[in-house]
């Protein structure tokens, strides 16, 4: 038997502890390999946001390989500590260091050649359809299939040399070990499991200065040391502080001594221990794959509430209005689409009321937008003014940002000649003005003190809008082919010509903007990061269930002889059962527990941030999918360690 041989039988008959190694590695190729060939196709280039989509593309991959490289380490390690004995007996039958490491750097270049190969082969049979999911889950074309040479060099080229490389890498868990330690290493009694007060209340520190960092002012600094004291902390509370609330659980006699809760407590000590960089890795790699995918969703979300809050499907943004705009071009198109509509158009400029940002504009405007929401006419004296508030009533920051005015109230504006002080004689609440004007509050003025007010102020200060209601549109987010989505790709592609056709001599023009514009363009630039997101999540899902198998793998043998001298002792199946299950269950269950946490601490101030308070759905559905997914995996993996358990009971 030649030595490749020797190396294939011995993962052969290993084949239990590769398997979720290999499939994952598998999948991690497959999904390089799939970002390979959409990156390289021929025909993205020509694709409106193209460019931008094989750049994410390219981060992806990118973050996918490095992934990739702690995983192949990480899992090779743990194998190698496994098979100790196994080195140990050939070096009693005389085989030589040299022999040892060429035989595992071997062992690992097989299983990434078979993972290459595999992962290729399945990326090219669902090539086809990741290129059609791409295109349409990020709104483009759909691009043809091609043969794709360059991915397939790139993909075979990177993972041979991940794999050379970690190769290299794990002699040096080998090292030059003597006989007797590599036979005895995983069979030596372990010490109880200590813990460091003082390190246990670092981590606790650094976790509430992560904390803390985060409900101050977010910039740079702030965030980079959440970031530092958060994944520091999360560390100690593993290796530290978790050893530390089990030892003195265990003091509580009263309630550990019951049944099979103080075997299993005292087992959980020894595997938290053991255990703590791979709880820490999991709990990571959760806790950015939800922090990013609700941010995301949360976003997506609030596009879609903008949407269906607005009222206008069109508006056209008019600079420095000195008169009238032909909106013939627009109205054409609505009216050779066959829909009724309603324009109304509003000046504004902006100003400061008792040092508050607000819009101000003429009562003859205010009421005709009233008119087409159905809304309540008012009636100013001279010397009045009526107060909107337009704030978001769900954003706090908002709210506690500027001021508001109730009636009988003084409002002071200042202005380039002399302030202007005016009465608050009625006050109205329209939170749609908040998107329409940028602006948290609306002073409205009797049409001749407006007019009064603009002759002085600078003329590049005035803005006007010309709004147009479409009750056949309703506010419901239409499809690709819907007509909304069809008369605003059209007016879009005519925008720069109704700008031309409107720019007098003193280039006094605006701007055209539609609903489902908007929407859309926000919704591809979420959408490539969401599609993205979805597949590294993946990966970080199948990953975090590899690592916990290959845990519980290697410490099968050591657990079969406890549990084989306990069954001697009378340990019943069931017993052995609920006792493994409980540890399992914790091993699996805990690191999603605190990368929940870390996700509602963390994705809370960034949201308010962008106004965003209302992100239940998004968190349940990142929750839901994780906490699914590792039900699944517990239910697997648990199945077949209980059966290898039950065959060393007595």
């Amino acid at each position: 038997m030649s030595f490749p041989q020797f190396a294939f039988n011995n993962i052969r008959r290993n084949g239990r502890a590769y398997i979720a190694f290999f499939l994952s590695s598998v999948f991690m190729v497959m999904i390089f390999f799939a970002y390979a060939v959409f990156i390289y196709h021929p025909y993205v280039a020509e694709l409106p946001m193209g460019d931008t989509t094989a750049t994410g593309m390219q981060i992806a991959s990118l973050i996918v390989y490095v992934f990739a490289f702690f995983f192949v380490m990480y899992s090779i390690s743990a194998f190698l500590k496994s098979r100790n004995k196994e080195f140990g007996i050939l070096t009693i039958l005389g085989a030589e260091p040299a022999q040892i490491r060429k035989l595992v750097i071997l062992e690992n270049m097989l299983i990434g050649c078979l993972s290459i190969i595999a992962g290729i082969g399945g990326g090219m049979l669902l090539s086809k359809l990741f290129l059609m999911l791409t295109t349409r889950f990020i709104g483009m074309d759909d691009l043809p299939f091609y043969f794709p040479v360059k991915a397939i060099l790139i993909t075979i080229g990177a993972f041979l040399l991940l794999f050379f490389c970690i190769s290299l890498f794990t002699l040096l868990f080998i090292g030059n070990k003597r006989t007797l330690e590599l036979l005895t290493g995983t069979s030596k009694p372990k010490k109880e499991p200590k813990a460091s007060w003082l390190f246990s209340l670092l981590g606790l520190a650094l976790l509430t200065v992560g904390f803390v960092a985060l409900r101050s002012e977010l910039n740079g600094g702030t965030i980079l040391l959440a970031a530092v004291t958060g994944i520091a902390g999360t560390y100690f509370f593993y290796s530290q502080l978790s050893v530390l609330i089990i030892r003195l659980l265990k003091r509580n006699r009263k309630t550990v001594w019951q049944g099979t809760r103080l075997l299993w407590i005292s087992e959980m000590s020894y595997k938290m221990k053991d255990n703590a960089r791979m709880l820490f890795m999991v709990t990571v790699v959760i806790a950015i794959a939800s922090m990013s995918a609700v941010v995301i969703l949360s976003l997506d979300q609030e596009n879609r509430e903008q949407f269906t809050n607005n009222d206008f499907p069109i508006q056209y943004n008019v600079f420095r209005p000195t008169e009238q705009l032909d909106m013939s071009a627009i109205d054409s198109k609505l009216e050779a689409a066959g829909l009724d509509y309603q324009q109304v158009y509003i000046e504004y400029f902006w100003s400061n009321a008792d040092q508050s940002a607000v819009s101000v504009m003429p009562l003859s405007h205010y009421n005709q937008y009233n008119l087409t929401q159905g809304r309540k006419m008012f009636q100013l004296d001279t010397g009045s003014a009526l107060f909107v508030d337009t704030r978001n009533e769900k954003g706090q920051i908002e709210r506690n940002r500027f001021r508001n005015y109730a009636k009988g109230d003084k409002l002071t504006l200042s202005l380039d000649a002399s302030p202007l002080e005016a009465r608050v004689t009625d006050t109205d609440i329209d939170p749609q003005f908040g998107t329409l004007l940028y602006a948290t509050g609306v002073v409205v003025l009797p049409d001749e003190k407006y007019e009064e007010i603009a002759q002085q102020i600078k003329e590049n200060m005035i803005s006007g809008k010309y709004l147009y209601q479409i009750p056949a549109w309703g506010h419901a987010v239409p499809d690709r082919h819907s007509s909304e989505a069809m008369v605003s790709d059209q007016l879009l592609f005519s925008a720069d010509s109704i700008q031309r056709s409107n720019a007098s001599t003193d280039n006094h023009s605006g701007y055209l903007s539609t609903r489902y514009g908007d929407f859309e363009r926000f919704r591809q630039g979420t959408a490539l990061f969401t599609f993205l997101g979805i597949f590294i999540g993946l990966i970080f899902s199948i990953s975090s269930a590899s690592f916990l198998y290959f845990r519980l793998h290697t410490d099968l043998e050591a657990d079969g002889k406890m549990v084989h001298s306990l069954s001697k002792m009378g340990l019943s199946f069931h017993e052995m059962k609920r006792s493994s299950t409980v540890q399992i269950a914790i091993l699996f269950f805990l690191p999603i527990g605190v990368a929940i946490i870390e996700t509602l601490v963390v994705v809370k101030p960034f949201l308010t941030e962008f106004g965003i308070t209302n992100y239940t759905m998004p968190v349940l559905t990142v929750f839901g999918a994780f906490v699914l997914a590792q039900t699944f995996y517990f239910i697997v993996i648990r199945s077949r360690y209980i059966t290898s358990l039950r065959k060393m009971m007595v």
